[in-house]
């Protein structure tokens, strides 16, 4: 009997010993708060990668943009030379017509030399190179981010080449530079010249994007809307109305 008593208290013990106790409900919830920290810093983290990849997104996208419009800058730098050049030839060939009819003039009446022929224009194509050169170099300043010498270097473009043919986009990207600076207003400055001056440019678009996003920035959103729906209505076609439509959307319904 004793044997049977025995063996029923051991089994008890070894039943209460393999359930295993409650857990604390504080603890519970400890854990559970723990696991919405570490779900937010990961998200958190995220959102940081997310935006480091925006920015060199943008930076790639500025300095493509500048690409091409170096590129179209050269071919337009090109055909001035070209033009220049087919000019000087047909000068020098009128002036040696010119010259080899009264040398058969004169030599018809016994004497004489042709005169040489009329100069080149050298000068002028010192000029187009040395304005070539000063606006790389802003622009390369603006590639390496180094915005204000950027910026002090299509300011001096502008005011000493203000005819130029590539004018237009030294304004255009002096208004980058300064929206890249974080100088909005005047960025905005910038972008609304390009328009005022240019309306017909192929920049037109861009800066009339850009001036809506400065606005966007300095909180006007009002006239931030104005604007981006200009670029939608007056350049339906083109990538900057694609982005201006976009960012309409984004713009809080109540934001004034």
């Amino acid at each position: 009997m004793r044997t049977i008593v025995a063996a029923v208290l051991v089994s008890g013990l070894v039943s209460a010993c393999a359930v295993s106790p409650e857990e604390d409900p504080v603890q519970i919830k400890l854990n559970d708060l723990e696991g919405r920290l570490q779900r937010i810093e990961r998200a958190n983290q995220s959102v940081v990668e997310m935006a480091q990849k925006l920015d060199a997104t943008q930076s790639e996208l500025r300095s493509l943009r500048g690409t091409i419009d170096e590129l179209q800058n050269n071919n337009d730098a090109l055909k001035r030379q070209q033009r220049e050049l087919y000019s000087d030839l047909d000068k020098r060939l009128a002036a040696a017509s010119a010259a080899g009819s009264v040398a058969g003039g004169i030599a018809g009446a016994g004497g004489g030399a042709p005169g040489a022929p009329v100069g080149g224009s050298g000068a002028t194509g010192g000029s187009a190179v040395a304005e070539q050169a000063a606006y790389s170099q802003a622009f390369d300043a603006l590639k390496a981010s180094n915005y204000a010498v950027a910026i002090t270097g299509f300011e001096s473009f502008l005011s000493t080449y203000p005819s130029s043919p590539i004018a237009e986009n030294a304004q255009y990207w002096l208004g980058e530079a300064h929206y890249a600076k974080g100088e909005y207003d005047r960025a905005a400055q910038s972008f609304r010249a390009v328009g005022e001056r240019w309306p017909n440019s192929r920049k037109s678009p861009d800066a009339l994007l850009k001036l809506g996003f400065s606005q966007i920035e300095m909180k006007r959103f009002s006239e931030a809307r104005v604007t981006l729906a200009d670029v939608t209505r007056k350049f339906p076609d083109s990538d900057a109305a694609k982005l201006a439509a976009e960012r309409l959307r984004k713009l809080p319904a109540d934001a004034r």
